[in-house]
């Protein structure tokens, strides 16, 4: 249990004494973080509301996790992520979310794994760092997600994505051209996750059910994305005992 959960409240996360894992999941949608606390946790309380932002901790398997909603950009998601980190005591953030893929053979439903996060985002240069910072993985939890999937047969694609601060581009080759160097896929938060958890000395991973593929022009539904993804989830939420 976070030593800080007991007694600290954010503008943006009041846990009103409720517990906050070490682990935290972080899909985007906020319903997706219900949904992941009802089918997976037991003894689930809820330690957030704040901004319908909804937050959950229970346990899986015997073992104390919380999920919680992080919303869309990077913006939004470095902000949850600095807090859980730096007030709350988190340890350990994985981004369990849908992306688009920018490669014709990785179909819907199938699994990436943001090794690296390109992003077109201004949002590194606050780290007024002397030269371009390239955020990656956290390599232990990578490799855990990694020894799950195997374990379960499940095909995974490890690669680079792209957290882009864009999701209507009047540009229409700029997919082509990021897949041209290899990038797998398109969200819009990792690159910032990767890099709060790097300056606060946090291990974070970004896993992505693909919702629709850029190419093919295959696509799900929003049902979909929001309760369907359920072979990501039970790969990452053993991540927490990792």
């Amino acid at each position: 249990m976070s030593s800080n959960s007991q007694s600290h409240a954010t503008p943006h996360i009041d846990p009103k004494g409720r517990p906050i894992a070490e682990t935290v999941l972080l899909p985007g949608d906020p319903l997706r973080a219900k949904f992941i606390a009802d089918t997976y946790l037991e003894d689930v309380v809820q330690f957030n509301e704040v901004r319908n932002m909804l937050g959950y901790t229970g346990t899986y398997e015997g073992t104390e996790v919380s999920v919680m909603g992080s919303g869309m950009g990077i913006p939004s998601a470095s902000l949850y992520a600095w807090e859980l980190i730096n007030v709350f005591g988190t340890k350990k953030l994985i981004r369990v979310g849908s992306c688009g893929s920018l490669q014709k053979d990785i179909d819907t439903y199938e699994i990436i794994v943001a090794q690296g996060a390109c992003t077109d985002s201004r949002f590194i240069e606050q780290y007024n760092l002397p030269g371009s910072y390239a955020p990656i993985a956290s390599w232990n939890l990578l490799n855990n997600f990694q020894k799950e999937a195997e374990a379960k047969g499940v095909r995974t694609h490890v690669g680079n994505i792209l957290s882009s601060d864009v999701f209507y581009n009047p540009d229409n080759t700029v997919p082509a051209r990021w897949a041209a160097m290899g990038v797998l896929g398109v969200e819009m938060e990792s690159a910032g996750l990767y890099a709060v958890a790097a300056s606060c000395g946090a291990e974070a991973l970004g896993v992505f059910t693909v919702s629709d593929n850029l190419v093919t022009g295959a696509q799900t539904t929003a049902e979909e994305r929001q309760t369907a993804f359920t072979t990501m989830m039970e790969l990452a939420l053993p991540l927490a005992r990792a």
